[in-house]
């Protein structure tokens, strides 16, 4: 992790538990959501004149609320650090550039929108490989039920991880950005 951030084990140490803690909570939802029973278990549903299949276990992941709410605290977290390590007006400085001309003022509001575009691109990414590995589950499993999906299982295993490790490391690294003081 401090190869990640460039050596520095002082915010290696601060940004470790929030790290730690996306990439645990995303892998264990991601693996829970392979678990047999985990979205095939539940009941049917009137719904707008038809019936609809409402799950009783389902991922977290795989629901876009969690996803946007794991975007929403990590973007909230990298910018409280960022706050607290440079100063408000110091790291506000990344975003509104009044001093330099209206080059730097039109990049300076690109940079807020490409952050508020993180959240988004975020949860996205997680929601879109999650509920994607499910369907191909479930498609799989109606296909052929027994031992044809257990490949698509093991790949969906490994993504779950590479998907918690994707987040985790995105995190660090905006993180290690929101950080740096801005060198316009």
């Amino acid at each position: 992790m401090a190869q990640v951030i460039g050596g520095d084990k002082r915010q290696a140490y601060l940004f470790f538990p929030l790290v730690a803690t996306l990439f645990l909570f995303i892998l264990l939802n991601n693996w829970l959501g392979v678990l047999p029973g985990t979205g095939s278990l539940g009941f049917w549903e009137e719904h707008e004149g038809g019936r609809m299949f409402v799950p009783l276990f389902r991922s977290a992941n795989s629901d876009l609320n969690t996803t946007l709410a794991l975007a929403l605290i990590t973007m909230i977290a990298v910018q409280w650090y960022g706050i607290q390590k440079l100063g408000l007006l110091r790291h506000l400085s990344k975003f509104f550039v009044f001093n330099k001309g209206p080059i730097f003022f039109f990049v300076g509001l690109l940079e807020a929108i490409g952050e508020f575009a993180r959240i988004l691109s975020f949860s996205f990414r997680l929601f879109g490989n999650v509920f994607a590995g499910e369907v191909l589950l479930v498609i799989i499993m109606s296909l052929a039920p027994f031992f044809i999906p257990l490949p698509f299982f093991a790949l969906e295993l490994f993504v779950g991880l590479i998907q918690a490790l994707v987040f985790s490391m995105l995190a660090l690294i905006f993180l290690k950005i929101a950080t740096e003081a801005p060198s316009h």
